[in-house]
């Protein structure tokens, strides 16, 4: 592969231990609603909560749900860990570029960076920033042309399938981490690690062998 220019991070799963507060926070609100909370759960990995709103529920308003979402998020934030190894990646990412690509909200993402001690970058992609949603390719696209690089000089870490898709999509190199699903699951990535210490190493190798053409 090309000598990595650049390192586009999903949040959640990769950087942020969130699942438990969010398979709290969504089987809460479907229980509420009177949905099945395993067929709610099965569709919000690595998705846009509006996304997931708009296949589970489009009889529901998504503002009002949304808020609710919020409420319950809120309620639950002090949970929310760095995921194992993420803050020395990101300090030994200061060799190259890198952004943030989040199916996750502004000020969710934010909140949680600055309690976990994470630090932001000055490139990041929300949900907000895009009209398609992960597994579209646009958030990681958008983050390629925000840091003045090609998606084929990026590579992205992914722990999600539909992430994995997104970025394969756009055109990067994808190093899956299996914090939350196998890597069964995760084959379309170029390689699977099993910790962000053993990603770390697959992305300097990656700079050290890979050809610049």
């Amino acid at each position: 592969m090309r000598a990595p220019a650049a390192v586009l991070f999903d949040v959640d799963g990769v950087l942020l231990d969130t699942g438990d507060l969010f398979r709290g926070v969504w089987s809460r609100w479907a229980a509420g609603h009177g949905l099945d909370p395993g067929r709610v759960l099965a569709r919000t990995s690595g998705r846009r909560t509006a996304d997931v709103l708009d296949e589970v529920a489009p009889h529901l308003d998504p503002a009002v749900e949304r808020q609710a979402l919020d409420a319950l998020t809120r309620e639950r934030m002090a949970e929310v860990r760095p995921v194992s190894g993420a803050a020395p990646l990101l300090r030994a990412c200061r060799r190259l570029p890198w952004a943030i690509v989040t199916s996750g909200s502004r000020w969710f993402v934010g909140e949680c960076f600055r309690s976990t001690g994470l630090p932001l970058p000055a490139v990041a992609v929300y949900d907000e920033d895009v009209r398609h949603g992960k597994p579209a390719p646009e958030g990681y696209v958008t983050a390629a042309r925000r840091l003045g690089v090609t998606p084929d000089r990026c590579v992205v870490i992914e722990d999600a399938p539909d992430g994995v898709r997104a970025a394969k999509s756009a055109g990067c190199a994808v190093f899956a981490v299996t914090t939350t699903h196998t890597p069964a699951q995760l084959a379309e990535a170029d390689a699977c690690a099993p910790t962000l210490a053993a990603v770390r190493d697959l992305l300097w190798r990656a700079r050290d062998e890979g050809v610049d053409r």
